[in-house]
Formats: C-alpha cells, structure tokens, sequence
C-alpha cells in the first residue's frame, strides 16, 4: 500500500443535517476550501499547517466549491438560494452573489473569458454561464436531465457536464455557450464525478459502479474499471497517474492506476465519506468524514 494516514483535521461540528460537499485546493495560498452544506458555509483549511484556520459564512446549503489561482477567487454553489457567490481567496470576502438556475450544484471556470458554468440540479434542469466580472448570468440553456459534476477544458475551450439521466456528458463551447456543441453518450447509468488530464482525456464515475477512461476526440470508451460502490467526487494527480475515487457506502476511497486500469488500493474511511480534495504539490488526499466533522489526510507516495 502506497497511501498513508498523514492525520486529520478537525472541523466545526454540523448544525443541520447535510455533511460535506465539492472541495478545492487554491495552489498560491495553500488552503483548501471545503463546502460545509450543514452549516451554510465554507470551511477554510491551512495546507501547510493542516489545520482549520476559519469558516466563510452566510452559503445557504452550498453544495459546490471551486478555485481559480489566475483570477484568486473562491466560487461556491448554493442550492438553497438558487445563486453563486463569487469571495476573495485573500480576505474570504463575498465580492458578489448572483442569481442562476434552479438548485446550482456542479461548476467549471473559463479563466481566459472570466465566464463560469452553473449546472443546477432542480427542475427544470439548466446550464447557466456568468460573466464574472460584470456578475451577471449571461446565458441559461436547458440541460437533458439531471446534471452532476462539470470542467473546463483551457486547450479545447469546452465545458464537459455530466449527466445522470440520460446518460451523458454534453458539450458546451465557450465561445458560444447558448447551446449544446454534442453529447457523448456514456454506457453505464448515472455518470457523477468528473476530471480530465492535460491530453484531455476525460475520467467520468458512474452510479453503477464504473470508472471510464474516455480519448478525445470522438470520447469513445476505451475502457472502465470496476469500483467497490456508487462513486461521487473523483480527482486526478497527473503526476502519479492515479484518479481517487470516493465512495460514500460503504465509506472508502479507491485509487485508480491510470496506465494499467485497474484498482491499486481501496482504504476505508466512513460512512457517508463520499467527497475529497487533491493537493497535487504533496500528493495527498483529504477525505471528508461527515460523522466525525473531520477531514482524514491519506499522503500517497506511489
């Protein structure tokens, strides 16, 4: 085994039923944010220290945390105020709020236009684009189905969004984010996480109990690996050629060996442990305990 229990990290206790959500590590500033769901919020974890260091207020049931170096801003998805707020990553002030599509969860940056996608899960289903700057929705499409996690792709210039049903991930051009570009159509239900490498290969989890490894530019499968459970958040280390998969039931985390396509460790965590967060710089991992209130750091020395 090539992952080790580094520590945890304690975090305030949950205020309402909820858990944790979508993390995200800011390079620059080594901290992480993590969306606390239960308690509206998003709590702010020292990288270097391994400690928490604070919690950004006033998130209504924020469900989805996203970071940009380039722009150092912090982008969180709060479904119980059908918004987005967009905070500083200095001072975690909230620069601004702006109002999306019904239930916003999954997000991805464009940094170059400063354009950011909103995939909202509530009906009726929508991908909306917003222009960070001027802090407006600039364009709202309608999505197929549910939609789950999306990203961005800089060399392309696309969004990917996956959807749970039907299953798909569709493509929206940034330059012209008012419609759906294609679909690739996804062989197994319920496709969830999402990640993609520097050659754009996309990693997509599905509910079945699937990991694919889809090659532009046709996005065929080029092959799947069997997972211990349903999978929600994934993350790629490009470096060590390994995607971490988290698994809320049973409550594990599955490492994937990106060359080979196959398992290489599966460590147990906690029930309802079904998200995490990548330092690439130390490769480690941080899982979420949502029984506990506590992120458990797994250091990977592959």
């Amino acid at each position: 085994m090539t992952l080790r229990r580094a520590g945890f990290v304690d975090l305030p206790a949950h205020r309402s039923a909820g858990g944790f959500d979508h993390a995200a590590v800011h390079q620059g500033r080594r901290r992480l944010f993590v969306a606390h769901t239960a308690n509206d919020a998003v709590d702010v974890i020292s990288l270097d220290r391994d400690e928490y260091i604070g919690s950004i207020e006033g998130l209504p049931g924020v469900a989805g945390a996203l970071v940009s170096d380039e722009l150092d801003l912090v982008f969180t998805s709060n479904r119980a105020a059908d918004a987005v707020s967009v905070i500083s990553a200095d001072d975690h002030r909230v620069v601004s709020t702006i109002q999306v599509g019904s239930r916003p969860n999954g997000l991805a940056l464009d940094e170059t236009r400063g354009t950011l996608l909103v995939a909202g899960v509530g009906e009726p289903y929508t991908l909306t684009i917003v222009d960070v700057d001027r802090a407006v929705a600039m364009a709202s499409i309608p999505a197929p189905g549910r939609t789950r996690w999306a990203v961005h792709d800089p060399r392309s210039g696309v969004f990917f969004v996956n959807i749970a049903d039907p299953p798909e991930i569709v493509v929206i051009d940034a330059a012209r984010p008012d419609t759906v570009a294609r679909t690739i159509p996804i062989d197994f239900a319920g496709p969830h996480g999402l990640d993609l490498d520097t050659d754009v290969r996309l990693f997509c989890a599905c509910d079945e109990g699937r990991l694919l490894f889809l090659d532009p530019p046709s996005y065929e499968s080029v092959g799947d690996v069997a997972l211990a459970g349903a999978p929600d958040v994934i993350f790629l280390d490009q470096v060590l050629g390994r995607v971490y998969v988290a698994i809320g039931d049973p409550g594990l985390v599955q490492v994937v060996d990106v060359l080979d396509r196959s398992i290489d460790e599966t460590i147990a965590t906690e029930l309802g442990a079904h998200t995490l967060a990548l330092d690439p710089a130390r490769h480690r991992v941080y899982v979420f305990l949502p029984m506990t209130h506590r992120a458990v750091i797994l250091e990977d020395s592959a």
